[in-house]
């Protein structure tokens, strides 16, 4: 991919030099300077680092990975593991994109997966700081609505949400909030949410900021956020209104759009709450989903 090209491509995504750096780990002076045409010659690593943003590869697009020799692929950003306890007997080994919800509801009690476009993806059990971030978000978000005596819910995970209303795809988003209860059902939450917010993971980040990006905005979701305890940062697509994307530090205040912006979350408190956490120099070993 060339450099013209990867212009292209950030023109195409909207994307600031400062997200670009965020995301890549590139540094953002490197970044400008490459984007500015101040650097013609980048070395390797670092065309290969922003290739892998701003045109993906295989593995990134596509669910599927190599399984190993067991028959079963690595968790999380890739395929069903059918080594999992009770998998291997309750689902059938299918070939990617042919699993359907039954598959899904037939997987144990205990297996926590997503299907998506036919394709089930294992989910790690959530670290605590990933616990602590959706409970404080959804909290805020409730408490607002509450006591604006809003109609809006909001839910937090593990809640189905039967996106595209077929039977290839169930995901497990970390808090929602959809203003029409007619799409709340017993079983899930049947349609697109009005606001999705993921909390990454080594494990989930490229399934969360690609695919699930996607699926989101094709489905008619209004508001997307993405939350990296790592970076400490939150990525918001506000698809309603065009204005895509926002990166805010943990430092900062963001409205939630869906909600008039009158809702606002303060991640500096968040954070202060969270912080024991991490390390004394503010950094954490995340490792989880």
């Amino acid at each position: 991919m060339t450099i013209e090209e990867m212009k292209q491509k950030k023109r195409e995504l909207g994307y600031s030099n400062a997200m670009i750096a965020q995301i890549s780990g590139v540094p953002l002076g490197t970044v400008q300077k490459i984007f500015s045409g101040t650097t013609t010659a980048p070395r390797y690593e670092t065309l290969s680092a922003l290739e892998r943003i701003l045109k993906p590869t295989p593995e990134s697009r596509s669910p599927v990975s190599s399984a190993d020799s067991s028959g079963s692929s690595r968790l999380g950003e890739t395929e069903f593991s059918y080594a999992a306890s009770g998998s291997a007997q309750s689902v059938p080994k299918k070939r990617p994109g042919e699993y359907t919800l039954e598959d899904y509801y037939a997987l144990p009690d205990d297996q926590r997966a997503e299907l998506i476009d036919g394709v089930l993806y294992d989910m790690a059990t959530p670290t605590v700081t990933h616990q602590m971030i959706i409970s404080h978000l959804h909290s805020c978000i409730y408490n607002h609505i509450f006591s604006k005596k809003g109609s809006c819910l909001p839910l937090f995970a593990p809640v189905g949400v039967q996106l595209d209303c077929d039977n290839k795809t169930m995901v497990e988003p970390d808090v929602v909030i959809v203003c029409d209860r007619t799409k709340v059902i017993n079983r899930c939450i049947y349609g697109a949410p009005d606001f999705v917010a993921e909390v990454l993971s080594p494990s989930t980040k490229r399934k969360d900021m690609f695919l699930k990006l996607n699926k989101y905005m094709n489905a008619g979701v209004r508001e997307y956020w993405m939350i990296d305890p790592m970076k400490k940062t939150v990525l918001v697509y506000d698809f309603e209104h065009d204005n895509y994307p926002q990166l805010y530090g943990f430092d900062a205040s963001v409205p939630v759009s869906v909600l008039d912006g009158e809702c606002i979350i303060d991640f500096s408190a968040m954070y202060e709450y969270i912080r024991f956490l991490y390390d004394d120099d503010g950094s954490q070993d995340d490792t989880g989903e």
